[in-house]
């Protein structure tokens, strides 16, 4: 049997998912799932720690490599049936072993990212409730690495919101553009505030960690534009797939590119950068300044927005783990969709009581850049597969056509190419033992459990 042995390039299955996402839904998804630690919290991190005011560069070359990977997901979303992202589209591309790998990545990313958030969510909620007067005991906010018993918060908010995506995804939808707005009035907010507060001052030097800070400011930022891949997730609940997927992934990354220039130019603007280095920078910054109302709609804001970014990764883990339950590489059991609810419950149950027990009882650092290596691996591939694809399938009709082919792809492989090599060798190391397992797993249980292997 062939190690590269492909699926159907056109498949359409009846997945027993609801179609009901419209491309604006999918595009409040985009959002929801890129304007949110991205913005509220490693802005700061990285203007502090590596790029400076040259932030703003920062997210210019990350908006490059995400822009030249949009379009790539936009062709492939347009012309491959079945399920989306970047696992669905290397199956049909590539062939079941790099699907394989991709998709145990993906899972890596999904899984450790929306706890990770969680986390950050915990610590604004709990200022939240410390300025209405309710005190939590200190036990139960923070795991017990960290001198806690458990990070309760940071459970129960992937507990309420597991909840809400076994109810069903009409409903997780509509909170979600609720939470899209209330985020995106609090940064109108900071941005009003701001534009009237800045000194020039503050971003001399412009560059002073020099090119590779304004590199490895843009591989730690990466970890904000996880939600294109979330947005592909969701083919087979998109009312008009082939149209609304490529309109959700090319508007919501315009609309939070521009969004996270203005803001990180703003921020670096109004304070020195060597002060952001904290969990709530923006807020910080405006209380640094006496604004303090302005200061607790951005913490509202904040929390809006971590709660939309991890109902989307949330979303996107169990979409894509469907998927693979769903083609034999996991076991079936996972495959089954609920005919009441038409969502994967057992899959919601199962990654939700993984992932609650990750956010309360470990004390994650900070693991954006082992999520950042994976979502970049993810996006260099689409980009390869909108090649081949063109070579391989030259007749197949494409809706949406990556315009100045291969030179976009080509520059999408080279701009994630070389954030990966921006990245530190232990996040490496890392995703080497990660992949190393999955390498494992699938020659173990996967190769001869998949519904290919048993059509040959």
């Amino acid at each position: 049997m062939s190690l590269f042995r492909t699926k159907p390039v056109t498949q359409e299955i009846d997945s027993g998912l609801r179609r009901c996402l419209t491309a604006t839904d999918l595009t409040l998804l985009g959002i929801g799932a890129i304007i949110g630690a991205g913005i509220f919290v490693l802005t700061g991190v990285a203007a502090a720690t590596k790029a400076g005011p040259a932030i703003t560069l920062s997210y210019i070359v990350a908006g490059f490599a995400c822009a030249f990977t949009a379009l790539a997901y936009a062709e492939l979303a347009s012309t491959v049936g079945g399920c989306g992202s970047a696992y669905g589209y290397s199956y049909a591309g590539f062939g079941e072993i790099i699907a394989w790998l991709i998709g145990w990545d993906l899972i890596l990313e999904y899984g450790l990212a929306t706890p990770t958030v969680a986390i950050g969510w915990s610590g604004y909620a709990n200022n939240a409730l410390v300025a209405m007067g309710v005190h939590l005991p200190p036990l139960l906010l923070a795991a017990p690495g960290a001198g806690g018993l458990i990070n309760l918060p940071a459970a129960l908010i992937i507990a309420v919101l597991g909840t809400l995506l076994a109810i069903g995804v009409h409903m997780s939808a509509r909170f979600n553009a609720a939470m899209v707005a209330i985020k995106l009035i609090a940064i109108a907010v900071f941005i009003g505030v701001a534009m009237f507060n800045v000194n020039p001052a503050n971003w001399h030097p412009y560059m002073p960690f020099g090119w590779e800070g304004v590199m490895g400011g843009a591989a730690l930022i990466f970890f904000a534009y996880i939600g294109f891949d979330a947005v592909s997730t969701a083919a087979e609940e998109a009312v008009r797939p082939q149209r609304d997927l490529p309109i959700g992934i090319l508007v919501s990354l315009a609309v939070c590119t521009v969004i996270y220039i203005v803001v990180s130019g703003l921020l670096t603007g109004i304070v020195p950068y060597t002060t952001l280095n904290v969990s709530s920078p923006v807020a910080d910054a405006l209380l640094n300044l006496g604004h303090r109302t302005a200061a607790g709609l951005i913490a509202a804001g904040a929390i809006a927005g971590l709660t939309t970014v991890m109902l989307v990764l949330y979303y996107g883990l169990t979409r894509i783990f469907l998927a693979m339950a769903r083609d034999g590489l996991l076991p079936p059991v996972f495959s089954k969709v609920n005919p009441v609810t038409k969502t994967p419950l057992r899959i919601i149950l199962v990654s939700g009581v993984f992932m609650a027990l990750v956010a309360g009882l470990l004390p994650i650092g900070t693991v954006a850049e082992l999520v950042n290596i994976g979502t970049l691996a993810a996006f260099a591939l689409v980009c390869g597969g909108v090649i081949y694809m063109r070579y391989s399938h030259p007749d197949l009709p494409r809706p949406f056509r990556t315009p100045f082919s291969p030179v976009i792809p080509v520059l999408g492989i080279i701009f994630c190419s070389y954030l990966m090599y921006s990245l530190p060798l232990v996040t490496w190391q890392r995703f080497f033992i990660w992949m190393a397992l999955g390498l494992v797993v699938y020659f173990a249980y996967s190769r001869s459990h998949s519904v290919l292997a048993k059509q040959h």
